[in-house]
């Protein structure tokens, strides 16, 4: 199981308050081909994607799992348990596409 400990919050708050300050030093949000945000952004948008990927993969695992064990435990309950596990898998599966959509949006703006 994935567990998160202070360190991994530390550096993932870190990655985030980069990302904000990557933004805050552009004008007109394009850096130039000399600064540090011209390497930052592409860097920023592969981790963004990687890490919700990672995340969307663990969620969805973690729904699968919990409505396949409620099913294991109590057969007759499975008409009840999958269309919530198929609306959970969904929701899951559109905010990691979501994040896709910004992350490409980000990159065609470079």
């Amino acid at each position: 199981m994935l567990k998160f400990t202070k360190t991994s919050f530390a550096v993932l708050s870190g990655m985030m308050l980069l990302a904000v300050d990557v933004f805050a030093q552009t004008e007109g949000g394009h850096g130039g081909a000399d600064s540090w945000v011209g390497w930052a952004l592409p860097v920023a948008i592969a981790l963004g994607i990687g890490i919700v990927g990672m995340a969307g993969a663990f969620g969805q695992s973690r729904t699968a799992s919990a409505a396949l064990e409620g099913i294991a435990r109590n057969p007759q309950a499975s008409d009840k348990l999958f269309v919530p596990m198929i609306l959970g898998l969904a929701f899951i599966e559109s905010l990691v596409l979501f994040t896709w959509v910004l992350m490409l949006l980000m990159q065609l703006k470079m």
